[in-house]
């Protein structure tokens, strides 16, 4: 199988397993309790948040964990901003955000809050410049992503970060899905507030995810009922799926820099390829670039039908992202970039990991090859 979808999913380091199975087995007492055995399982829970926080340079923040990046999405964006309605109803976001972040912003903007989208077209000091002269007395919350999950796009997540030290009371999120773990993230030095990732992003298991907080930030929270993970989370805490999550980000930012460099020469060889072969239009070709993620059309094929055609050389790709690859219609991120309504729904996504090889690379070349060859006729 030639699996080329890992900004979906990647699969599970054994590692990473090993560590979730051993706590399940020999720590599973609840951390909340008062005794002995509770004890040892929370102590694991405060070692996994040091790590996570150290592993991200986070020196003043905490860590939320929870069920995914969705739900940190969710909990930052609409915890922050019914925490500071009295201070302000000004959001900046950007059209090209993940789904949970894009629909939790239109239903706080159904709720009176006024939203400010930003056009992302232009470079990447356009986007900054664009911020500062929508930043007004109401602003309270900026929501960017820090790479984008269907083009790769790398926002200037730094630059905005230093932005906003002349603004003290507007709140920084960052949707850090596709970048913890491939790209280097510093939530101090990029001075963040608010950041969300996924474990099952960089090699951890579904339905664990962390939101990283600013200590001195008050949220709303979303789920309540037993005050746990400081009173922002309510519910017995997944302790497993916490060691789980800070042994996957270690295993993979130890090597960050390494896997770059693998992944750039995969991606680097991938787009020769497909410039060679007629018909096809790369749309991934932005000033800042993550090599972990390629856009392409096979021009007239729809997406959806060049995936279909691909599994029949166990090839495996996607046409959008994953949370909205069932819809028919063409995707509000291309769409959003500028990209015609018709290149949108042809466009499909190859999205790299630090087990890609070479030889995958060149599988899905040459059965591309064969399937646009086939499909044009």
């Amino acid at each position: 199988m030639i699996y080329l979808d890992n900004s979906a999913t990647t699969p599970v380091d054994p590692e990473v397993l090993k560590a979730f199975v051993k706590v399940n087995e020999n720590f599973w007492g609840n951390p909340s309790s008062l005794h002995a055995f509770g004890a040892r399982a929370e102590q694991l829970l405060i070692q996994s948040e040091k790590q996570v926080l150290s592993l991200l340079n986070a020196k003043q923040h905490k860590v939320i964990f929870t069920s995914g990046a969705t739900e940190s999405n969710n909990l930052a964006i609409r915890g922050l901003c019914h925490a500071y309605k009295n201070r302000g109803r000004h959001i900046i976001t950007t059209p090209v955000e993940h789904a949970s972040v894009h629909e939790t912003i239109e239903e706080l903007e159904a709720e009176g809050f006024r939203v400010t989208y930003i056009d992302v077209k232009g470079s990447n000091a356009d986007i900054v410049k664009q911020i500062q002269e929508a930043i007004c007395e109401d602003t309270i919350l900026i929501s960017c992503m820090h790479v984008n999950n269907e083009m790769g796009m790398v926002f200037p997540i730094y630059e905005i970060g230093q932005l906003l030290k002349k603004y003290p009371k507007v709140k920084f999120h960052v949707d850090a899905v596709q970048s913890v773990g491939k790209i280097p993230v510093d939530i101090d030095k990029m001075n963040i507030d608010l950041l969300s990732l996924s474990a099952h992003k960089f090699h951890g298991l579904k339905g664990s995810g962390a939101l990283i907080v600013n200590q001195y930030l008050s949220l709303k929270p979303e789920i309540t009922g037993g005050h746990q993970m400081y009173g922002l989370r309510s519910g017995t805490i997944n302790v497993a799926g916490a060691v789980a999550l800070a042994k996957a980000l270690r295993l993979a930012i130890e090597p960050l820099q390494t896997n770059y460099q693998h992944v750039k020469q995969l991606f680097d060889h991938t787009m020769n390829e497909l410039r060679k072969i007629d018909g096809v239009v790369v749309n991934s070709n932005h000033e800042h670039q993550t090599p972990y993620i390629i856009n392409f059309a096979a021009a007239p094929i729809k997406g959806e039908t060049l995936v279909h055609a691909l599994e029949e050389y166990d090839v495996y790709i996607s046409a959008k992202s994953a949370c909205s690859s069932k819809s028919a219609t063409a995707s509000r991120i291309l769409l959003a970039l500028g990209i015609s309504d018709e290149v949108a729904q042809e466009s499909v996504r190859v999205s790299f990991s630090n087990l890609s090889t070479m030889e995958e690379v060149d599988r899905l070349i040459k059965a591309l090859k064969i399937v646009v060859a086939q499909l044009k006729h």
